[in-house]
């Protein structure tokens, strides 16, 4: 980042509320992405063993589909909530539901688990709109102040923040290993020291939130002086939601946004299941998805940098969905290369190329959303976790009932249709617009 972007002056640690004081604009970049990293390697670690831990009556499948599809909904409203509060304080509020998740699980029950996972899923969906209004507005600021080209910013500050988020698979399942590693994973005691670690992880997240500069979108006034009441509030919601399926951009987008939410969940509900435990057993599920966070957080960085504008988002997204492509056809052809240590690492190959593919998704879908949708940046990254977060909490209550192989060949009819509508729309903007041409 640093050939891209010039120092910043040095400004206080807690910016002031003027909007003429100087604002280090990649400070914030950094303190942002540290704190999701402290805040999703406790939760992502979490989210990982509820299979395991929370096995009577599936409480953490169950408290997980619930969670997700408590997200979806509220996503719908997630960017009045952001509108509100403001973005800062949004990422600040977002923090408190998933403490009160972790802290679920220290007395995991039907009473404690669902209400938490309820809340969380509102807590989710602000601190992702906010995270990426946030992170669109400081980029923007920043180029210009810096007189920097706008899309490059974007894609350079997402990529920074997508490759720090990622290291929590990398961070949670190692930390997770080391203290259940004495075969303590389901006893109370290993536990519960558990997640009194990853609390303490969050607490120290949520804290750093607050150290955030407060950004304002300079083009648009403030939601409290321009929609008075709540009648205004909801027309105004109404209005951002039906401009946005009106709009043929997001139209075609959406079908690649819901399967970067699929990929996803596949992941950690399928691809952990069905392909790594057969091979290297529980134990190596942590081992797969260190591999697979670690791949995640090197191609985050560089497709971060890579993207400036339509052609190389295009390319980008493009060489992504062939490598999710790839792996899902080796799935199901369902190849073994030997039984011996090749065999071993053919789960590690494959979790490194889906770790690739989640990568380039991450940072383009954010950089082309915060690209594209520059009116109403909050309505757009409510849509955008709206439309992953609809498949995921589907994959967890469909996947019991389904074979493996069923969902692959979902996937992969999934993938081909999301990237044909995304081709669409790079071909409808290259004639159309020239903004997002480099």
């Amino acid at each position: 980042m640093a050939a891209l972007l010039p120092h910043d002056e040095e400004t206080p640690l807690i910016a002031l509320s003027d909007d003429s004081t100087p604002k280090n604009h990649t400070r914030d970049v950094h303190i942002l992405s540290v704190a999701f990293l402290l805040i999703f390697l406790a939760y992502g670690a979490a989210q990982n063993l509820q299979s395991t831990l929370n096995t009577e009556q599936d409480l953490g499948t169950t408290s997980l589909g619930i969670l997700y599809t408590s997200l979806t909904f509220f996503s719908l409203v997630a960017s009045l909530v952001v509108r509100v509060l403001g973005s800062k304080n949004a990422l600040v509020l977002g923090t408190t539901g998933y403490l009160l998740y972790i802290a679920a699980n220290l007395m995991p029950n039907w009473f404690t688990m669902i209400p938490a996972s309820l809340y969380l899923g509102f807590c989710a969906s602000i601190i992702w709109v906010g995270q990426g209004t946030y992170l669109t507005l400081t980029a923007r600021s920043y180029a210009r102040a810096y007189d920097l080209h706008e899309g490059a910013v974007i894609g350079d500050f997402n990529g920074e923040f997508w490759a720090v988020l990622a290291l929590f698979q990398f961070i949670g399942n190692l930390l997770t290993f080391t203290l259940l590693r004495d075969g303590q994973e389901g006893s109370t005691k290993g536990t519960a020291l558990l997640f009194i670690v990853f609390l303490s992880f969050m607490v120290s997240g949520a804290v750093l939130m607050c150290f955030l500069s407060r950004r304002t979108d300079e083009n648009k006034e403030e939601l409290s002086d321009a929609c008075v009441g709540v009648h205004s509030s909801l027309k105004s919601l109404y209005k951002s939601h039906a401009d946005s399926f009106s709009d043929v951009r997001m139209l075609l987008i959406i079908p690649l946004l819901a399967y970067s939410g699929l990929q996803q969940a596949f992941v950690w509900a399928e691809f952990t299941k069905y392909v790594v435990t057969p091979t290297l057993g529980i134990s190596g599920v942590g081992c797969a998805m260190a591999v697979y966070g670690a791949f995640d957080t090197v191609c985050s960085l560089a497709a971060g940098r890579l993207a400036s504008g339509l052609t190389s988002i295009a390319t980008i997204v493009s060489v992504g969905s062939f490598v999710q492509a790839g792996v899902i056809v080796l799935l199901l052809l369902n190849l073994r290369l030997s039984t011996g240590f090749l065999d071993i690492l053919y789960p590690l190959f494959l979790a490194a190329l889906l770790g690739i593919g989640n990568g380039v998704f991450n940072t383009q879908l954010n950089a082309m959303l915060g690209m594209l949708f520059k009116h109403d940046t909050e309505g757009a990254f409510a849509q955008l976790k709206m439309w992953q977060s609809a498949p995921t909490a589907i994959l967890f209550f469909l996947s019991p009932h389904i074979s493996f192989q069923a969902m692959l060949v979902i996937m992969l009819a999934s993938l081909l249709l999301s990237f044909g509508a995304f081709l669409l729309l790079t071909l409808q903007l290259a004639k159309t617009s020239s903004f997002l041409r480099e």
